[in-house]
């Protein structure tokens, strides 16, 4: 909540630029969150804004302009990634609080500029790397705090997304993962090691990315959308445990006690109940009142430009055909 003229806490007002699944499913979270008020969302296509209107009771806009006269604190941005360059400096130039989805740009030099003008405005900005407010993510993040994590390993996996046209797997999916190992290490990525390939889409759809830490953690990520059906799975070892987090199922095992014999006891770990996106927007309310955003610019920053490095290995590839080529180049 900000503070209002009286003295008295009134709800954050905001608005959401984009909605189509994601923005939809903000705004749907944000009609009966405590401490915000839905303003209205925007959104370049007449029929999608009102069809989403008239589904949550809405006010409808097109444009961010729009809806920054009806007088919002914050706004969400959820529209393409190569629009939250410009959308997100607009709402910031007008002095409006910022959360914008992963990943924050299609670029270091956009992200850094984003990042650059919420400070100098003294605005809140918060990166939507979801995945990090799911129950299962945070149950194995409790399991192995204060441990020395040897290895993490990472699968996210699933079908081809129709509505997926203008990014590979690096970028819709490898990015949340990249920003998982740093969270679960605390720690930053040094070495990169990719192994990219476009098998039957055009733009990148397996990913085979090997990383090493600042603090010493091999981490690897197995991404595709080759396989037809989705998994989601963690796996963390560390010096005295083994954790295995499923994010679909939101099970999380822990395997520890090792024996001589090879045998060793095990234990289901508990798991809250609770939608992440309801626990990303809490926080972004959070920061909006003043606390340290629960996902910086910065992190935000530090996973596209690890993806980025990810695509590199794309400019010189034969393999790859040209219009991925030009893509990582550019």
């Amino acid at each position: 909540m900000v503070l209002g003229p009286s003295g008295a806490d009134t709800p954050v007002r905001v608005g959401v630029v984009g909605v189509g699944i994601m923005g939809y499913n903000h705004a749907r979270v944000l009609t009966d969150l405590p401490g915000a008020e839905l303003v209205g969302i925007a959104d370049p296509s007449q029929s999608q804004r009102e069809k989403v209107a008239a589904l949550l009771g809405c006010a409808a806009f097109a444009s961010l302009d729009e809806l920054v006269e009806r007088g919002v604190d914050a706004v969400v941005i959820a529209a393409p990634t190569h629009l939250h360059h410009d959308i997100s400096l607009a709402a910031i130039a007008a002095g409006k609080h910022v959360l914008v989805e992963k990943p924050i740009a299609p670029s270091v030099a956009e992200a850094e500029a984003i990042v650059a003008a919420a400070k100098a405005k003294g605005v809140a900005l918060m990166v939507g790397h979801v995945e990090r407010f799911n129950p299962a993510v945070e149950s194995v993040k409790a399991a192995i705090r204060g441990e020395e994590i040897l290895s993490i390993g990472i699968t996210r996996v699933g079908p081809f997304p129709p509505r997926m046209s203008n990014v590979g797997v690096v970028i819709d999916l490898a990015v949340h993962d990249i920003d998982l190992i740093c969270h679960f290490t605390g720690s930053h990525i040094t070495e990169v090691q990719p192994q990219v390939k476009a098998a039957v889409a055009e733009r990148e759809d397996i990913a085979l990315l090997q990383f090493r830490t600042a603090n010493g953690v091999l981490a690897h990520i197995n991404t595709n959308w080759l396989t037809p059906f989705k998994a989601r799975t963690v796996h963390v070892a560390t010096g005295k445990k083994y954790v295995i987090g499923d994010l679909l199922t939101r099970q999380v095992t822990e395997y520890f006690d090792y024996k001589p014999d090879g045998s060793y006891s095990m234990r289901h770990l508990p798991v809250a109940y609770a939608e992440p996106l309801r626990l990303e927007l809490t926080r972004f309310l959070e920061a909006v009142r003043g606390a340290v955003p629960a996902v910086t610019g910065e992190d935000g920053v530090a996973a596209i430009a690890t993806a980025m490095r990810c695509l590199e290995s794309l400019e010189t590839s034969s393999a790859v055909p040209a219009p991925l080529r030009a893509r990582a180049a550019g």
